[in-house]
């Protein structure tokens, strides 16, 4: 049987002087999670969502939120990011050294845990963290910006991670984020990702409802 692919669009890609309506569209539009980009401007070159836009938009949907924290040091915040609503807290490999206990911080806080992996960090960095892990975030590009291109070579990388995974977490979830697209998802899921987060895919398209039953490889 052919396994289902969770879509998650970034309302990074959304309109901000409107997000309450968009995070309010995802469900009638199919949407399974509604991925939230948390930046710094120190990690990475952007400045995005804090706790209070996050618990705002939490009460305008019953789908997951799924918040990737692209800061320095995320053990000093991920307890108020899962207070403020979160289903799924990741953060960075690269941007936290006392790993083991932010991902301890999210767990006793009732959600679920991730690592993210930049383009240029071996999958293998997050190999003696894995069997805490709920979930594996595989950056397709380099975290900061939305729209960009999907970086060759990232398709091997999902790969590795979904063998990581199987051998020490296998309740775990492979995410792919950065540069999917209605025409590299197929490709995505079969190299063996279970999430997809997509920005322009579905913010950028005239119909999001198709749009996200094309990711989830059911167009009409």
């Amino acid at each position: 049987m052919e396994k289902s692919i969770l879509i998650a669009p970034s309302i990074l890609s959304g309109n901000f002087a409107n997000l309450g309506s968009d995070v309010k569209d995802m469900k009638a539009v199919g949407a399974d999670v509604i991925h939230v980009d948390v930046m710094d401007g120190v990690f990475v070159p952007n400045l995005t969502f804090g706790f209070k836009m996050i618990s705002d938009l939490r009460p305008l949907s019953d789908l997951p939120f799924d918040v990737h924290l692209m800061i320095t040091n995320p053990v000093r915040y991920v307890e108020r990011f899962v207070k403020s609503g979160a289903d799924f807290v990741s953060f960075h490999v690269e941007a936290e050294t006392e790993i083991e206990k932010a991902l301890a911080i999210i767990k006793n806080s009732g959600c679920k845990c991730g690592l993210a992996v930049n383009p240029d960090t071996p999958i293998s960095s997050i190999e003696r963290y894995a069997a805490l892990l709920d979930l594996i975030v595989v950056m397709s590009v380099f975290p900061g910006f939305g729209g960009q291109k999907f970086i060759d070579g990232s398709l091997e990388r999902v790969t590795e991670a979904a063998r990581l995974r199987d051998r020490y977490c296998p309740h775990a979830l492979v995410e792919v984020d950065g540069g999917i697209t209605l025409s590299n998802a197929a490709d995505a899921a079969k190299a063996g990702a279970d999430i997809l987060v997509a920005g322009n895919a579905v913010f950028g398209a005239a119909d999001r409802a198709e749009a996200v039953r094309h990711l989830h490889g059911k167009p009409q």
